[in-house]
C-alpha cells in the first residue's frame, strides 16, 4: 500500500509519523490510546495540527479507518500549511540498531551521519533540501549517531569516525554494509549522486521480502532483534502482553 503512488501523492499533504511500537513503554501507550486500551502492532489515526484532536476514528490501518485512501487525503484539503516543506528536520532514530533494523524492514537504504552533536546537527540542517527533494523524498532511511563506537560491529568497522556512511542492511537488519562513505561538509550535489548510486545498487542486488518466508528464514537462523520492550500484543486490554508459546521476534 505504501509504494502505491496515489497514497505517495496524499502523504505529502501530512506531516506522516510512525511510532516505533516496541522502542519504549510511552510509545505503547500511545498506541493503546488509539485502540481502547489494547496494545496491537500498529494503530492509525489522522489527528489535528495540534497533535490531539482526532479528525478521524481510530484503526489498525487506513482501510478500518476509511474505505477509499482518497477521502483521507481530503481532510489536508480544510488546512492550510505554513512554513516551508524542505525546512523539516530530517528524520532520526533513537538508535543506530533501530535505524539499522527498520531500513532492512522497509528494503531501504539506511544514511547515517556520525559525529559530534554540534557538527551532525549542522550537517542536518544542510540535509534538508536534499532529504525531502522530490528525486529523495520516501527513498531512504536517516539516522544521527553521536557513540560512533555502536556502528563498529554492525559495519565491520575497525573504526568509526565522522562522516556521512551510505549502508545497505543486510537481510535481518542485524548488520550492514557501507556502500560509500563521505566527509561531514561534502557538497549536495556529490552526496545527492552517492546516495542515488547506494539506492541503484541496493535495488539491483535485493530481491523483494516475502513476510511469511522471511520470518521462517529467520527462525531457522536463529535470527532474533532485542528491543525495550516484550513483544507480543494485548489483544484484551488487560496491560499484559498476551504470550504464545514459542512467540518470539525475528527479523
Amino acid at each position: 500500500m505504501f509504494s502505491d503512488p496515489e497514497v505517495i501523492a496524499a502523504t505529502r499533504q501530512f506531516v506522516c509519523i510512525r511510532i516505533d511500537s516496541y522502542e519504549s513503554e510511552e510509545n505503547q501507550e500511545i498506541v493503546r490510546s488509539h485502540l481502547g486500551g489494547r496494545f496491537e502492532n500498529t494503530a492509525f489515526c489522522i489527528l489535528a495540527p495540534d497533535g490531539e484532536k482526532r479528525l478521524t476514528r481510530s484503526g489498525r490501518g487506513p482501510h478500518q479507518v476509511a474505505r477509499h485512501f482518497k477521502d483521507l487525503a481530503a481532510i489536508a484539503e480544510d488546512y492550510s500549511p505554513r512554513g516551508n516543506a524542505l525546512d523539516s528536520r530530517v528524520p532520526d532514530f533513537n538508535s543506530f540498531a533501530l535505524a539499522l533494523n527498520v531500513s532492512s524492514a522497509d528494503q531501504q537504504v539506511l544514511v547515517v551521519i556520525a559525529g559530534p552533536d554540534k557538527d551532525i546537527k549542522a550537517t542536518g540542517s544542510r540535509l534538508r533540501p536534499l532529504a525531502w527533494s522530490d528525486e529523495m523524498i520516501g527513498r531512504f532511511q536517516y539516522d544521527f549517531e553521536t557513540d560512533l563506537k555502536k556502528l563498529e560491529g554492525p559495519l565491520s568497522l575497525k573504526k568509526a569516525v565522522p562522516g556521512i556512511y551510505i549502508i545497505k542492511p543486510d537481510t535481518f537488519g542485524l548488520d550492514g554494509e557501507v556502500m560509500a562513505s563521505l566527509p561531514l561538509d561534502v557538497k549536495l550535489p556529490a552526496l545527492k549522486a552517492a546516495m542515488a548510486q547506494g539506492n541503484t545498487q541496493f535495488a539491483r542486488t535485493t530481491k523483494k521480502k516475502i513476510y511469511s518466508t522471511h520470518v521462517v528464514d529467520g527462525r531457522r537462523a536463529g535470527k532474533r532483534i532485542q528491543m525495550a520492550m516484550p513483544f507480543g500484543e494485548d489483544r484484551d486490554g488487560d496491560g499484559k502482553i498476551d504470550h504464545r508459546a514459542g512467540a518470539g521476534r525475528q527479523r
